[in-house]
């Protein structure tokens, strides 16, 4: 069966989803991106089965020159034919396949999946993509979601069903028994978003000169947070290591006990769920997904606005680290395991569209 992803091609995150789904053997994948394609897509499926429409879109909006290439897109999706076609980013792709659909005769039913901002974020900022978003969620067939909080925003948004599963793990990494009880790992954008200022502050603000924090990733922020590290008078302390290969970030996650991560606004992100299966204690921002991943107190705490965390309150937990790390460990591994998560994905679409996989075989 054809199976069509449309989103872009740049992102590691498509690729995650591309890779999962070539695996399946009922399923013929093409996919379509706004921009072009990373290396790794060469291993997954034939040039003939992609698209590149070479634009740069902006998440924040604006972007006509990716309206421009409609007409090019819904060519190529009527050549394809498909059943199913899977939009990821909705105020952008999910618009350009709805569009498709609604203007160019494209067949096929839609499926959503939502990637945070595009839901919580960019709706907020202008009526004209809260009424895009709405026409995508509710002429989709299926949506998915990676947090309970943004699935419930979607469905007041008109959605009427979402799939809720994290955007897991390929597989769990081996569990470091080295772990470094003074060490703090953060590896967020440093971009407003992911408010990497407040790491820094919150660290400072343990006036513990034995600690150290690395910050990994890249950014706009970063001249102004090695600024902030020098007025804080935690240089010394601080670790900018730029972005991180797979290998290089393990091996940090590996050695940490904990990981700081604090954006305004976020939905279930890939790097806590990495960090908690390492074992690291993780101290995150106060948002309703993070309240799905972390019992304050119990499993990492939960930091809100401008709060200070008191050396007593990180002992307290340090002398459960290693049955924290377990219980943290267990719960991606039975939950956020992202093989598994697709193949309950898939099982619901050929429930919701049997006939679209007549004489496909199952798994």
């Amino acid at each position: 069966m054809r199976y069509v992803l449309v989103g872009d091609g740049e992102s590691p995150h498509l690729l995650k989803w591309a890779r999962a789904l070539a695996a399946l053997p009922q399923l013929d994948l093409w996919v379509a991106s706004s921009r072009g394609f990373a290396a790794g897509f060469d291993a997954v499926l034939p040039a003939a089965q992609r698209l590149a429409l070479g634009t740069r879109p902006n998440t924040a909006g604006g972007n006509f020159g990716l309206l421009r290439q409609l007409p090019r897109l819904a060519r190529w999706l009527r050549y394809v034919d498909a059943p199913w076609v899977h939009a990821h980013y909705l105020t952008s792709h999910g618009t350009l396949v709805w569009l498709a659909r609604r203007l160019f005769g494209v067949r096929g039913l839609m499926v959503a999946s939502a990637w945070g901002s595009d839901v919580l974020v960019t709706p907020e900022r202008s009526a004209v993509q809260r009424v895009l978003l709405r026409r995508v969620l509710r002429n989709s067939a299926l949506c998915t979601s990676d947090s309970a909080a943004m699935a419930q925003r979607m469905h007041v948004l008109g959605a009427a069903e979402v799939m809720v599963f994290p955007f897991g793990l390929d597989a769990m990494p081996a569990l470091s028994v080295e772990k470094d009880a003074q060490l703090f790992f953060s590896n967020r954008g440093l971009e407003p978003i992911y408010a990497p200022h407040r790491v820094l502050a919150l660290f400072a603000a343990l006036s513990n000169p034995a600690a150290r924090l690395v910050v990994a990733n890249s950014g706009s922020l970063l001249p102004a947070l090695q600024a902030q590290a020098a007025a804080l008078g935690i240089t010394q302390q601080v670790q900018f290591v730029g972005r991180l290969g797979a290998e290089e970030q393990a091996g940090w996650y590996a050695q940490a006990r904990w990981y700081i991560s604090l954006p305004r606004s976020d939905s279930v992100a890939v790097s806590v769920l990495e960090a908690m299966a390492h074992g690291c204690i993780p101290l995150l921002s106060d948002l309703p997904a993070n309240r799905e991943l972390v019992d304050h107190g119990r499993n990492g705490l939960i930091v809100a606005d401008e709060a200070v965390l008191s050396p007593k309150t990180l002992t307290e937990l340090l002398a459960h680290g290693d049955k924290i790390a377990l219980q943290n460990r267990g719960w991606v591994e039975a939950h956020a395991l992202f093989k598994p998560c697709v193949a309950h994905f898939m099982s619901r679409l050929m429930a919701i569209n049997p006939a679209a996989f007549v004489g496909v075989r199952r798994t």
